[in-house]
C-alpha cells in the first residue's frame, strides 16, 4: 500500500554515536517504545527530536502504520485545531467539505507533535480529551469521533515554566509526561562529533561523485571538536557538507563554520567600517604575528630552513587567529588571498599534522 506524505520508511542511519550520553538516550527510547503511553521528548534545536520519535514509533507495536507528524510551530494558531481534528463542511469560510485531521489519520498509529509548546490553549483542551478518552469532535461538528492514537510530543521550550505562566495546561503536561526523554546536545557527546562528521562527509562525497573517501586533517578535527555547536547535529551536517563542497580535494583542511564569513559585515546590518576596538585588535594581532625571534639560528642551521620555519609559524598563527578562515588569515598577514593560498599549499603537509 502506498504511504502518504506523512509516512516514513524505517531508517535510523543518522542515529549514530558511541558516547555514553548518546547510548543512554537510545536505550531509554527503546524502552519507551514498548509502552503504549504518551511520551515527551525535549532537547535543543537540531538534536534530532523527530528522529528519536521515528525510532520510538518503528520499535513500537504500531510500526506497521505510517507515522503521522505535525510541526505545531509551522501553523497559525487559528489553523492548528482544524489541522489536528479536521472540520465539517461549512465550519468556516472555505470549508467546502468534510476533512479528516491528523488524529484520524493516526488511528492505530503514532502522532508526533513537534514544538507542542506552540499549541494554543483551546486546542490543548481537546488534545487532553483525546489522551484521556480517545474521543473528539471535528471543528464545526457535533458527532463524536473515536480514535486510538499514541502521542509523542517534542519541544525545546520549558513546558513546566509555561504551565506556571498559564500558557500550557498543567493537566495536559501531566498526561504527556508519562516519560520524558532528553536528547543530549552535541557538545555533550565528545567524539561523536567526528563520527558524525565522517558520516556526513561520506554521504556528501557520494552525492558529489568524488570517488574517494573524504578525510579531515588534524587541524580540521581540532576545529570540529572545539566548536560549541549551538545548532547541534543539524549545524554539524551543514558545516561538513559545506566544507567538503568548498574543498579542492577529498582532504578537508578548513572547516567552514559559517556560510557568511566571507560576505563582510554588511550581512550583519552594521556599518561598513569596523569600530575602533576591532581595528586596534586587528592591528595588534598583525603586529604580534610579524615579530620574529630575536635569537640567531644555531651554527650550521640552514638560512632557508629558518626562513621556512618562520613562514610556517606565521601561517599557523594567522590561521589560529582567524579561526581557520583563510581570507581573514591573508588579511592579517597583509597578503592577497592567492598569495596566502600559495603559502598554504607550500606547507600543506605540516598544516595537516
Amino acid at each position: 500500500m502506498a504511504r502518504d506524505s506523512n509516512s516514513y520508511a524505517p531508517s535510523y542511519q543518522e542515529a549514530l554515536g558511541s558516547s555514553e550520553a548518546f547510548l543512554h538516550c537510545q536505550e531509554r527510547l527503546s524502552l519507551a517504545a514498548k509502552v503504549n503511553r504518551p511520551l515527551l521528548i525535549i532537547g535543543e534545536r537540531g538534536t534530532g527530536k523527530e528522529l528519536a520519535a521515528r525510532k520510538v514509533h518503528y520499535l513500537s507495536p504500531r510500526w506497521r502504520q505510517p507515522l503521522v507528524t505535525l510541526n505545531c510551530a509551522a501553523l497559525a494558531p487559528t489553523l492548528i485545531e482544524s489541522e489536528l481534528f479536521g472540520h465539517e463542511a461549512g465550519a468556516f469560510t472555505g470549508a467546502q467539505g468534510r476533512r479528516a485531521g491528523r488524529f484520524e489519520e493516526a488511528h492505530d498509529s503514532t502522532l508526533f507533535l513537534d514544538e507542542i509548546g506552540a499549541i494554543p490553549l483551546e486546542a490543548q483542551e481537546k488534545i487532553l480529551r483525546v489522551v484521556e478518552y480517545g474521543t473528539f469532535e471535528r471543528v464545526g461538528g457535533s458527532r463524536t469521533v473515536e480514535v486510538d492514537v499514541r502521542i509523542v510530543a517534542a519541544t525545546n521550550a520549558d513546558l513546566p515554566a509555561l504551565a506556571e505562566a498559564g500558557r500550557f495546561k498543567r493537566d495536559l503536561l501531566d498526561r504527556l509526561a508519562f516519560e520524558v526523554i532528553h536528547i543530549p546536545p552535541l557538545r555533550e557527546r565528545g567524539e561523536d562529533v567526528l563520527l558524525l562528521a565522517r558520516h556526513f562527509a561520506g554521504r556528501m562525497a557520494a552525492e558529489l561523485s568524488l570517488g574517494q573517501s573524504p578525510r579531515f586533517s588534524r587541524q580540521a578535527e581540532r576545529a570540529l571538536l572545539a566548536h560549541g555547536w549551538p545548532g547541534n547535529v543539524r549545524e554539524l551536517k551543514n558545516v561538513v557538507e559545506r566544507s567538503l563542497f568548498r574543498a579542492d580535494r577529498p582532504l578537508i583542511r578548513d572547516v567552514a563554520l559559517s556560510p557568511f564569513e566571507d560576505c563582510g559585515i554588511f550581512m550583519m546590518g552594521r556599518d561598513s567600517q569596523p569600530d575602533a576596538s576591532a581595528r586596534e585588535s586587528s592591528t595588534q594581532t598583525l603586529h604580534d604575528l610579524s615579530q620574529p625571534s630575536s635569537a640567531l639560528p644555531d651554527s650550521g642551521v640552514s638560512f632557508h630552513q629558518v626562513v621556512r620555519e618562520f613562514e610556517l609559524s606565521l601561517v599557523r598563527r594567522a590561521l589560529a587567529a582567524a579561526r581557520h578562515n583563510q581570507r581573514k588569515a591573508a588579511d592579517l598577514l597583509g597578503l592577497s588571498y592567492d598569495q596566502f593560498r600559495g603559502l598554504y599549499r607550500k606547507f600543506i603537509k605540516e598544516l595537516a599534522e
